[in-house]
């Protein structure tokens, strides 16, 4: 293996990057790109985000009998959805993004995602990653092979924000780091301590429903134990949305400061909602409003670049479209994708709805796929960052246009 190759593997090649932009003296001494480059920045949400309680089909009568704890009211009811086009509405968690709404500079692609049926976390985010979905042999990630297409040989023009490199950004060519400031620490409180102690203190004898009581509360630990398991591996090592303000906001004032950064990265952990995921208010919904937050503080930080700057938010795949026992939802399929930025032609929820009857369902459980996420991709990278069809071919290898979304 080449020297140059070991590094960027194992990691230390972005990590002697590190230093450099933290320091000052980089910036100053980075003056000399071009100016107004057109930026990437992508924000994966890794764990299956439930975009049907993101944007949702609040006149479906079918969501509401499907999800009786789950489902976000309608507008104008208590925790209602923000009406966004007489059709779908907004988790009210996220009303800090209305103003980019109506500035027509938010859009959203429904029924969105991979055309491949795996369920699993790994597998759905290498392929979305790797922008070959079905094939586990790709060897680097398609923002990896975009930089190789745009590259100027500066070190930093593509971060990531985070210690390590993600998949999307694997690949020939050196990337730079920008460690997180966020509370990477994870907790869970699906059952409330205090009650627990009242239930094992009432029923701690030897009598039939004691033990019933007993057997059945170690049941749940270990359901609970390994639920919270799957959902900690599921983030793949992303921080919780709780930092993401700050993160996005450094990642915004250092691409405006210097015009070399064209592509960003940045990946948020906890959207695995299996158990307790709430309604307008609980887990999902400070998971929400802290991704809202995190987005506004980007936008502000990005300042006059922001006209310049495309932002993607995905995920791996969406949810069951049932909730579960667990007052939860379970791997599912078909998802949304956000879709940020000053050219953006926001304001619409794209895509083709395929509706939530059982036999519009994919495999009768979750939202069908209608729209290939690499059609969401593809405009970006042809009309934003005005990439020719050549070169489209070598970041998205096999892939032909399906559908043409009018995003820019």
């Amino acid at each position: 293996m080449k020297r140059r190759d070991f590094l960027i593997q194992t990691g230390l090649f972005s990590t002697s990057l590190i230093t450099a932009i933290g320091s000052n003296a980089w910036i100053a001494h980075s003056a000399t790109a071009k100016n107004n480059p057109q930026r990437l920045i992508v924000i994966f949400l890794r764990g299956g985000v439930d975009g049907l309680n993101i944007v949702v089909p609040y006149t479906e009568t079918a969501y509401y009998q499907a999800r009786p704890k789950i489902a976000i009211p309608q507008p104008g009811k208590t925790g209602g959805v923000i009406d966004l086009d007489g059709r779908f509405g907004l988790h009210p968690a996220l009303s800090s993004l209305t103003p980019l709404w109506q500035k027509n500079t938010l859009a959203f692609v429904h029924a969105c995602g991979l055309n491949d049926p795996t369920r699993s976390h790994f597998d759905a985010q290498k392929y979305m990653e790797s922008g070959t979905p079905g094939n586990k042999g790709t060897r680097d990630g398609w923002m990896n092979r975009l930089l190789g297409v745009i590259a100027k040989k500066t070190p930093v023009q593509a971060v990531t924000v985070g210690s390590n490199t993600p998949w999307i950004l694997y690949g020939q060519m050196p990337i730079a780091n920008l460690p997180t400031r966020g509370n990477p620490k994870k907790r869970f409180a699906i059952d409330r301590p205090q009650v627990a102690t009242a239930f094992d203190q009432l029923y701690s004898g030897k009598d039939s429903l004691s033990q019933t009581y007993i057997q059945g509360r170690m049941a749940r630990e270990a359901i609970m134990k390994d639920l919270n398991e799957e959902m900690k591996m599921a983030d793949n090592g992303a921080p919780l949305p709780t930092g993401f303000a700050k993160d996005a906001n450094r990642l915004a004032k250092l691409m405006a400061k210097d015009p070399r950064i064209e592509l960003g990265f940045m990946a948020l952990g906890g959207w695995d909602t299996h158990a307790a995921q709430g309604s307008s208010q609980g887990k999902l919904a400070q998971n929400l409003e802290s991704l809202g937050t995190g987005l506004t503080a980007l936008v502000a930080g990005l300042g006059s670049v922001y006209q310049d700057t495309t932002i993607v938010v995905m995920s791996e795949f969406g949810r069951t479209f049932q909730q579960n026992n667990n007052g939860g939802t379970d791997h599912g399929h078909g998802n949304v994708m956000w879709v940020l930025g000053g050219k953006v032609k926001g304001g619409k929820v794209y895509g083709d709805w395929p509706g939530l009857a059982p036999n519009q369902l994919y495999q009768q459980r979750d939202l069908e796929v209608t729209t290939d996420f690499r059609d969401v991709i593809f405009p970006i990278l042809q009309s934003h960052l005005k990439i020719n069809s050549s070169q489209i071919s070598q970041i998205l290898p096999n892939y032909k246009p399906i559908q043409k979304i009018a995003l820019i």
